[in-house]
């Protein structure tokens, strides 16, 4: 699977079984004292679009040519051009969404890899019944740079309960963006990093794991 980072949360997953764009961003003005950077998404047209919340730094599907279908923020199960897709209800704050309101997991197969994508995950923890549904992942995106999202010692600990083979760190600060934590506090947890010298990198030519896979973040 060719997997490309945008920035923040927005990624594009590429394999002979189709390709998915999860949360992208478009153009937009940020608040005061807000420095969001990275290069406008070149204009994609794939099989499946994915939004986690509609956040204006997740929800961008104007920066598609074509979206095909669209899972926007919503739970359940959906047949999709890519196979099923699983759809599970979170919440982006620590007090049941009251604060930053829902945010979904996205669970799904492609590549030969079952992917999860946390969005801007921001509860306590990872429930019960949420870890069941994720089942066995072999790729997970999460959130590490904290503020309105976990942390870097939550984030690991998830990413150690759901055993992924390959675990890509992503909302962090970065040269581009500067209102989250950098990466660094995560990474310091691992015990085997990979830094990719890219925004895309293939899994094909990733080791064994668990390994956290660390793409370069996109410049203008």
């Amino acid at each position: 699977m060719r997997v490309t980072w945008f920035g923040q949360a927005a990624f594009h997953l590429q394999a002979p079984g189709g390709s998915v764009v999860i949360d992208p961003f478009g153009a937009f003005t940020p608040r005061q004292g807000m420095v969001f950077a990275y290069p406008p998404l070149p204009r994609l047209s794939p099989d499946l679009a994915l939004i986690t919340h509609e956040h204006f730094d997740h929800n961008g599907l104007d920066a598609l040519d074509a979206p095909g279908m669209t899972i926007r923020a919503t739970a359940g199960r959906f047949a999709t051009p890519i196979g099923e897709v699983l759809a599970i209800a979170g919440e982006h704050d620590d007090v049941a969404g009251t604060r930053r309101g829902p945010n979904t997991i996205f669970r799904f197969e492609l590549g030969g890899l079952r992917v999860a994508h946390f969005g801007d995950f921001g509860q306590l923890d990872l429930r019960p019944e949420q870890r069941e549904q994720l089942g066995e992942l072999d790729l997970v995106f999460l959130p590490v740079g904290a503020g309105p999202t976990v942390g870097p010692a939550k984030a690991f600990e998830i990413a150690v309960a759901v055993g992924a083979r390959y675990v890509v760190p992503m909302h962090y600060r970065t040269p581009a963006l500067n209102f989250l934590e950098p990466v660094e506090p995560f990474l310091d947890l691992w015990p085997h990093v990979m830094q990719v010298s890219a925004s895309t990198f293939d899994t094909a030519a990733l080791p064994e794991g668990p390994v956290c896979v660390v793409a370069e973040a996109p410049v203008a």
